[in-house]
């Protein structure tokens, strides 16, 4: 009858609150846009974002507090990754929950959120400015839940709940805090544990107003929203450490395109203490440019809600007591009657069944086999090395016998796994090579590139090139790619106030980038750069610049690159790398760059083959 009954309650929640959401869009509500994806977890979690599902208890309260940080979760960007404005730069909320539990299956929930301080700088997208917010403190959609327990037992493998959350429009679209309506989410969470290993999720549909249009040219609408965790949980099983994933897509023509898909994760760990108390930390990036995605996000949580002492048979003696944790008993003195029917017979002398009585047994609680020697009498050897598990150094790891009691048991041991064992290895620490001089094998390689400049005195010991008496050129190619640029260590030179390129070594370090953009054909899209010093006037410089580098692009067409790689621009005087009023500062000033606008490999150097 409990059961029927709580259904109940859960199907009439979930009817008042989709009659709500429908009334408010009814009346024509106006949208704005919630910015924050952040939805704290009911509290009672495990997790941040995830439903860690203990519903256990009658009339158990759960509350708690969250602190979150965002670094700009609402930015524009320029055409390079550049941020150009951020109507949202700083934001710092509160989220103030609590919850109750009723009949071991059923929870109500709540979660206010409270924005204490945020900054922004309005930015423009086109025609339409985006402002920062209109206040540097607001109050949040507040957020009401209930969730319904389907199958599953607290700490088992599976349990499932099905439930749903709506949002009352509290807060202030002007502020980004709020959509200025009703929202539901209907959904399917999941949790469990196995052994050390705990995870959850969760799938669902965010329902809002119809009528709720676009922001910054991309709908916002219903969406798709789903979360992923899974950790380990030490510690007797108070502290869960891992990963949270979260984030969600309009369902739209645009979903999974960028700006409509925000994604996040987390890297946390909660701690919960005797008593109820339970503190978290965590923090993680964004990982799409999403709206609401920020840049970093930190969380710290506060919360209690009282323990659940497990009493299975219900005799008031707690299972961690309890001789007789299925069988109703009484209070005993003797920790081996605790708990236990007064006529219970006595506990075996022979605990783990193997054979071999309590009293001779090395290893009374777990089944092994006899030996003569009382060490490992009764023991068993887990990884079938021929040792025991209570002399074995490595009880999992099949191993070899060693007069070392930490190595006994154990493998032989490769510490940086370049498959020359320590014993043989002259850098145990070091991944190397296999040579024949005990000096140095295993040990990395002296001149990586070979092109017989030893790596500690190579400027690019990846890369084969030429001797040099520049420390800075020494053992360089003449261009290669590094990072988002195509690097040359000679400029290329010009006749006096031309774009006439003249001299070999141009024409070399030309020849050595027509190498490589053939050698790289991933590379789609190159920028050619043209800069002078600032002597002369800066209009007649900067097409001098711009005639430059389109002789650059000619060049490199007629030695065969495809001209649909390549587009030049000039800068003139306005982008000085070194100091103008010397005539070294000049020079360096006089130059032609090579910038990668198509893939590239970044953060990595390909040279010239």
């Amino acid at each position: 009858m409990r059961t029927r009954a709580t259904v109940g309650c859960f199907l009439g929640a979930l009817a008042l609150v989709t009659s709500f959401s429908g009334a408010a869009r009814a009346q024509g509500a106006a949208t704005g846009f919630a910015v924050n994806r952040f939805e704290p977890s009911e509290r009672g979690s495990a997790w941040f974002v995830l439903e860690s599902l203990d519903l256990r208890g009658d009339a158990r309260p759960a509350l708690g507090v969250v602190a979150d940080y965002q670094l700009r979760p609402l930015a524009i960007y320029e055409s390079n990754g550049d941020v150009r404005s951020a109507p949202l730069e700083h934001v710092m909320t509160t989220h103030l929950g609590a919850s109750i539990v009723l009949g071991n299956r059923l929870r109500f929930g709540a979660n206010v959120p409270i924005v204490l301080y945020q900054t922004g700088d309005a930015g423009r997208i086109g025609a339409a400015t985006y402002p920062s917010p209109s206040s540097e403190q607001s109050i949040g959609d507040v957020r009401l839940g209930v969730d319904l327990r389907l199958f599953g037992q607290h700490d088992g493998p599976l349990t499932m709940a099905l439930g749903a959350q709506v949002w009352l429009p509290t807060g202030d679209a002007a502020s980004y805090t709020s959509d200025g309506s009703v929202r539901v989410e209907p959904r399917l969470l999941a949790a469990g544990v196995i052994g050390s290993f705990t995870y959850a999720a969760k799938l669902g549909v965010m329902f809002r107003n119809p009528d709720a249009g676009t922001f910054a040219n991309s709908p916002v609408g219903h969406e798709f929203v789903y979360a992923a965790s899974a950790g380990a949980r030490v510690v007797d099983g108070r502290l869960v450490i891992g990963p949270e994933l979260y984030g969600s897509t309009v369902v739209t023509d645009d979903s999974f395109k960028t700006r409509t898909t925000p994604v996040e994760v987390l890297l946390g760990g909660h701690y919960a203490f005797v008593g109820g108390a339970r503190v978290g930390l965590g923090a993680g990036p964004g990982l799409t440019r999403g709206y609401g995605s920020p840049q970093l996000r930190v969380l710290a949580s506060l919360e209690w809600s009282p323990d659940i002492i497990d009493d299975t048979d219900g005799d008031g003696i707690p299972d961690k007591e309890d001789a007789c944790p299925t069988v109703k008993g009484v209070r005993s003195a003797d920790p081996e009657k605790n708990g236990c029917p007064l006529a219970a017979p006595p506990l075996p002398a022979d605990r783990d069944s193997d054979g071999i009585l309590d009293k001779d047994d090395a290893c009374p609680d777990v089944p092994g086999k006899a030996t003569t020697d009382p060490r490992t009498n009764g023991c068993a050897d887990r990884d079938n090395d021929g040792i025991a598990d209570p002399l074995d150094a490595c009880v999992d790891v099949p191993g070899i016998a060693s007069a070392d009691p930490k190595q006994n048991g154990c493998p032989e041991l490769d510490t940086d796994k370049d498959g020359i064992l320590d014993k043989e290895d002259a850098c145990p620490a070091v991944p190397g090579i296999r040579t024949e001089d005990p000096k140095t094998n295993g040990c990395p390689d002296p001149d990586r590139d070979k092109d017989g400049i030893p790596n500690d005195s190579d400027a690019c010991p990846d890369e084969p090139g030429k001797a040099d008496p520049d420390p800075k050129r020494n053992g360089c190619p003449k261009a290669f790619v590094q990072g988002s640029q195509i690097r040359i260590l000679d400029q290329v030179k010009f006749k006096t106030g031309s774009a006439e390129i003249i001299g070999k070594d141009s024409d070399e370090t030309l020849q050595a980038v027509q190498k490589v953009l053939a050698a790289h054909p991933e590379i789609s899209a190159v920028r050619i750069e043209g800069h002078t010093d600032n002597r002369g006037a800066a209009a007649l410089n900067r097409k001098l610049s711009k005639d430059r580098a389109a002789s650059v692009v000619t060049w490199l067409v007629k030695h065969g690159i495809d001209a649909s790689r390549l587009r030049s621009e000039g800068f003139g005087p306005d982008r000085p790398i070194d100091d103008n009023t010397s005539d070294k500062g000049r020079q360096n000033n006089r130059r032609v760059e090579f910038h990668i606008d198509g893939p590239a490999a970044a953060g990595t150097t390909h040279p010239a083959p």
